[in-house]
């Protein structure tokens, strides 16, 4: 920092005692120089000892003709004042070479200091002590004598030499430094401007090289000592001359870029200087730093990662810049809320705790034994491994089998926290993925959000209905789902809202779907795919009496005692009053019972326990269900078939009948494309192989056909109809009787081969409950029926065929039906 000053004499000094000494920092801090006007006599007075005590300054240059105030700190510095001042009060000062010594030894001064004499030694009160001190004349350290308890050195005297009085160049110089220093003076408009009178009216050249060279604005010290050495005073002048140049072309780059940024300062940037002024303000008051205090102290107990801390850090200083008026600020504020309430690094421990997770998962579900199976596998791999990346596992079955429940009893036998997300109708990208902050509304994404819900990093997530997902111009949510359900990619999720990445690797992602091929086939590549079949009416009567009928009973307020289902009765209900793979509607009706009861009990009216079928009426009316049954092999042209559907398997009947005409094939029953391409597959295969049946070529021509499925309001599609069509149309055609008990499936091809077809455990189910003894299909389906249950297909014998030739030849047998048409 430069400093100007208007001179006076010691005597004006010394009797006003008005000395300015600003509070300083040992014999590094900043110094008020005072040219004096007597210096010559001053000096001529003063005789150069051989030695003198030696007072180390730092990063500070004492001139010859210069008073400067300094406060001392150093213990030998004080002693060497206190003695000095007491005797004769005359001192070397030398710069220190490093300002960064705090004890500096001989070693550590430079060469060539000024005597100073010690016009006055203040005591201040906090102990230190301040000494003003006049420069006289330069000096050369010869040798140092002592270094304790301060230094002592040999010195000699080194005299200005001055320039010849003919000189005019050193004039000019002279000159120029005056002008130089004026011009200093006009770019700094800080500088106190009565400095220019001290420059105009400064008439000894050695006193004006020496008050310019100490207001030099420079901070190496070096360049200020180097000046002192100089003993030419032309030569020194020249120095000095060329330091001034060169600041005051510093400065006028200065000036310049202030001009420049000060005209480009707009009015958003004058807001901001406003607002950083209200923010001050505000925050002195008390108001509106609730909001970052408390921000500030959630994030210091998150365990993020360096960058996030960093951008947090940067968001917060932004939000502490805006006006909490403005409309910015509260997006602002949720956004940093959002990050703050994210769990970064916490995880929940898991319970390794093996028999007890499998003793929970019974508890709460009936069978399912793949799925429990994979959970306790996972489990057992993280107890031996320490770690492991969490499966993705897809549940798919039809509805109400326990799909989504499932997701919370993992959580509880886990130990985890437990999130849902539905996927149902979903068709913006954004919802997965979140939208960028500078939207209005933005909003993380939903993976995000439950995240933050669950309040830790590891939780059980289930993402319901995955086979529903839209898409339309807003982007593909299945899509964004790829890298959220990838192991390899999942570590560094990025969420478009928080704009930073999220490990998802330790969450476990369990999704359901009813239709597997309504899935994106990418994100079916990434998930482990776990059927969850349908329920046998034995397995319904458990779960009803294990978990559905207390269930219902606890949410009623009704007690045990007063409601008693049998085995029976519950089977009726079942059979009578739903029709579905799972048990949803079972409890729907079971729920209705129990209001029923529960209003009796309201009502202080008598309840018999044990229901009847009669009671079951009364309660729920009549039977809204038929039982789809075997319909026997009385009829030609009629066989039953196995389908599959998103509620289950099912059992159709494909009826085919015969007109006389010109051989044209009729389809009803609200039949899909592939439904009816099977039909009209099976029909040419019986036209190409009439011969083996003992028909005539000519008989397609005579008579049209006519297929029908029953229930035709219903769509049905697929290809597992295709031997069910053919053995059909061969049973009117040849007036033979279809095999009794027998239901089939299995997709035909042109060349008569019987290709294997999906929903087998779905199909078997719906067979045993409409009565069905055989079935017929594929025997690449063979392998389907070994890894079934025997429960499952206990009662039921299958008969696996290669061609259509295997299926007529065992479901067609050689009896006439009653009144068989005359075909020829």
């Amino acid at each position: 920092m430069t400093h100007w000053h208007v001179s006076c004499t010691t005597v004006d000094i010394m009797k006003k005692n008005e000395i300015f000494i600003p509070e300083l920092s040992d014999e590094d801090a900043e110094y008020i120089p005072i040219v004096m006007d007597d210096l010559e006599t001053d000096s001529k007075k003063v005789k150069m000892p051989k030695q003198l005590p030696i007072l180390a300054l730092r990063n500070a240059v004492l001139y010859s003709g210069t008073i400067i105030p300094i406060t001392v700190g150093r213990d030998k510095s004080i002693t060497l004042v206190r003695e000095v001042y007491g005797d004769s009060k005359l001192l070397g000062a030398v710069t220190q070479r490093d300002v960064k010594v705090d004890n500096p030894t001989g070693k550590d001064l430079y060469k060539v200091g000024t005597v100073a004499r010690i016009l006055k030694v203040i005591e201040m009160p906090d102990g230190s002590v301040t000494v003003i001190l006049q420069g006289l004349q330069r000096f050369e350290i010869l040798g140092v004598r002592q270094e304790a308890p301060y230094i002592i050195a040999d010195v000699k005297e080194r005299s200005d030499v001055q320039p010849e009085e003919s000189d005019n160049n050193f004039n000019v110089i002279i000159e120029s430094i005056r002008d130089a220093g004026l011009h200093i003076l006009k770019l700094s408009p800080h500088l106190p401007q009565e400095a220019a009178f001290a420059i105009k009216n400064i008439d000894n050249n050695s006193f004006l090289i020496s008050f310019m060279s100490w207001n030099l604005d420079i901070d190496n010290a070096a360049d200020k000592q180097e000046l002192l050495e100089i003993d030419l005073l032309k030569e020194r002048a020249l120095k000095l001359l060329a330091l001034l140049n060169r600041q005051i072309d510093i400065l006028k780059i200065k000036n310049d870029i202030h001009q420049k940024v000060h005209t480009e300062l707009n009015q958003q940037q004058r807001e901001y200087y406003l607002n950083s002024q209200l923010k001050t303000i505000q925050n002195e008051l008390g108001i509106g730093s609730d909001d970052v205090k408390e921000l500030e102290a959630k994030a210091k107990r998150q365990k993020w990662s360096s960058e996030v801390a960093e951008l947090f850090k940067k968001e917060l200083q932004k939000l502490q810049r805006m006006n909490p008026h403005y409309g910015d600020y509260p997006m602002q504020f949720n956004y940093l809320q959002c990050l703050v309430e994210l769990p970064w690094g916490k995880y929940s421990k898991d319970n390794l705790n093996l028999k007890n997770a499998e003793k929970i998962l019974d508890e709460d579900h009936f069978g399912l034994e793949k799925v429990k199976e994979r959970i306790l596998e996972h489990l057992a791999i993280i107890k031996l491994k320490g770690d492991l990346k969490s499966p993705i596992l897809c549940l798919f079955g039809p509805p109400g089998v326990g799909k989504t429940s499932l997701g919370k009893s993992v959580a509880r036998a886990l130990g985890r926290s437990f999130g849902r997300i539905s996927l149902g109708g979903l068709h913006d990208e954004a919802e997965i993925r979140g939208h960028r902050k500078t939207y209005i509304g933005a909003m993380s994404g939903r993976i995000i959000q439950t995240i933050t819900k669950c309040k830790t990093a590891n939780p059980v997530i289930i993402l319901d209905e995955i086979d529903k997902i839209g898409h339309d111009f807003r982007g593909d949510p299945a899509a964004a789902l790829l890298e959220v359900l990838d192991p390899e990619q999942n570590h560094a999720f990025h969420d478009n809202y928080l704009d930073v990445d999220y490990d998802l690797s330790k969450v476990l992602f369990l999704t359901t779907a009813n239709s597997v091929g309504n899935i994106h086939p990418a994100l079916r590549d990434r998930m482990e795919m776990l059927e969850v079949s349908g329920y046998l009416i034995e397995e319904k009567i458990e779960i009803a009496k294990r978990y559905l009928l207390p269930k219902q009973l606890k949410l009623h307020g009704v007690k045990a005692a007063k409601v008693k289902l049998t085995d029976s009765i519950i089977e009726y209900v079942i059979e009578h009053y739903t029709r579905e793979s799972g048990v949803r509607g079972l409890e729907k009706q079971l729920a209705k019972i129990i209001r029923h009861i529960g209003k009796k009990i309201a009502f202080d009216e008598k309840v018999k326990p044990t229901l009847t079928e009669k009671d079951i009426h009364t309660i729920l009316g009549a039977p809204k269900m038929t039982k789809e049954m075997y319909q026997g092999n009385d009829f030609a042209g009629v066989v039953t078939g196995l389908a599959w559907t998103e509620t289950g398997g099912d059992i159709l009947f494909i009826e085919t009948s015969l007109s006389r005409g010109k051989g044209t094939l009729t389809l009803t029953g609200n039949l899909g494309d592939v439904m009816k391409e099977s039909a009209t597959i099976a029909l040419e295969y019986i036209r190409a192989h009439a011969d083996k049946l003992n028909l005539t070529p000519e008989i397609f021509e005579r008579w049209n056909i006519h297929l029908h499925v029953p229930e035709g309001a219903i769509p049905k599609d697929g290809p597992s109809a295709g031997i069910t069509m053919a053995t059909a149309i061969a049973s009117s055609f040849t007036q033979r009787q279809v095999r009794k008990g027998v239901a089939m499936t299995g997709e035909i091809t042109l060349r008569g081969k019987v290709l294997p077809v999906g929903g087998i455990k779905e199909k078997i189910l719906a067979a045993k409950r409409a009565g069905i003894s055989d079935i017929v299909l594929s025997r690449e389906n063979e392998k389907d029926i070994r890894e079934i249950k025997d429960i499952y297909i206990k009662g039921v014998t299958f008969h696996y065929v290669n061609t259509i030739s295997d299926v007529l030849d065992y479901a067609l047998t050689d009896k006439k039906v009653k009144n068989p048409l005359t075909i020829s």
